[in-house]
This record gives C-alpha cells, sequence and structure tokens, in this order.
C-alpha cells in the first residue's frame, strides 16, 4: 500500500510541477562567423595564420552603404575580426609579431587601408582607437566578374607566404604576408 502512495505521489508532482522547458535556441545569426586559415587544408594542422570574422549579406544594398569609403570599418559583421598569426610575419610589407589582432579596413576606390589593431573583442568599429593600431598597410582593389552577395575573406597561395584576400560585390582586395 505505501508503495502505491508513494507511486501516486510521485506521479501527481509530475504532473502539476512547474513545466520543465528545453533550451530554446534562436534562429541563425543573419551574418554567420566565418574562419579562414591558411594553409587552407584540414589536413594541416600547423596553421599560419587565421581569422574569424562575420560575414554580412548584400541584400539589394550596395557595399559602399555598408563599408562607406574613407571610413574605419570593423571588415565583416558583429564583432571585430580576429586575425592571428602563429609566427612573425610581414604583413604588406610592415614586421608584425605573432599574436591576435583586430583587423579593420579603411575602404577607399583604388586601394584599402588595412588595420592591425590591438584592442581585441571590440562591437564593430564602435570603440576603435587608433592609438592601439600595430600597423596600417595599402592594399590595392581589383574586382572580378564573380559577385559575392556574402563578404568573405580567404588566402591566396604565393611563393613564400600568402595573400589575405577580402571579397565582396565585384570588389576584391589582397594584402601579402610573407613567413
Amino acid at each position: 500500500m505505501k508503495k502505491i502512495v508513494a507511486i501516486a505521489f510521485f506521479a501527481m508532482t509530475l504532473i502539476f510541477s512547474t513545466e520543465a522547458k528545453a533550451q530554446k535556441f534562436g534562429g541563425l545569426d543573419k551574418s554567420p562567423a566565418d574562419i579562414a586559415a591558411f594553409p587552407s587544408s584540414y589536413k594541416v594542422s600547423d596553421k599560419a595564420v587565421k581569422v574569424t570574422y562575420g560575414r554580412p549579406q548584400l541584400k539589394g544594398r550596395t557595399m559602399s552603404d555598408l563599408a562607406p569609403a574613407g571610413k574605419v570599418w570593423r571588415t565583416g559583421a558583429n564583432e571585430a575580426p580576429e586575425i592571428t598569426f602563429y609566427k612573425d610575419v610581414s604583413f604588406g610589407g610592415k614586421s608584425v609579431k605573432a599574436g591576435t589582432y583586430a583587423l579593420f579596413t579603411i575602404p577607399g576606390n583604388g586601394e584599402w587601408t588595412v588595420i592591425l589593431n590591438n584592442n581585441l573583442n571590440q562591437w564593430g568599429a564602435y570603440s576603435y582607437d587608433n592609438a592601439a593600431d600595430v600597423v596600417r598597410v595599402s592594399s590595392k582593389v581589383s574586382s572580378d566578374s564573380e559577385s559575392l552577395e556574402a563578404f568573405s575573406i580567404a588566402f591566396k597561395e604565393v611563393k613564400g607566404g600568402a595573400h589575405l584576400v577580402m571579397g565582396w560585390g565585384t570588389t576584391r582586395v589582397a594584402t601579402p604576408i610573407m613567413f
């Protein structure tokens, strides 16, 4: 009899207890995060450089609406991208020590200024401080016949290193990194 009462009590407790809910997850971020690394092969674990960034979409807007010429841009969406060098490098012809830096750019017509900054964990470029810049380099702009809806970063292997290539719409910007 005691077992029946205990089981009934347990069942009633489950029925009338507060409703337990599973964790609810929001929808996908409209500007999902991505990672580009060099060497890009997943079979090579000894990377030289890695960039973590958000991927904004054009969605009928122009690149100049989202990344205006002459203004510091976070170079992606959401948090400022972070670039990690696992060894000392020459970035756009300037020496940079191994470490992690925030990546900013200043878009322009014929060239972009690419900036490595010491202040990590920044949302956008709202708290950007040029006093924390490690280097600023000029990178040439080119265009491609293929239009990219989502901002993208990739590495193109070259002799002695790679080019950090940023693309959006038909715009392409390449910055040499030598190891």
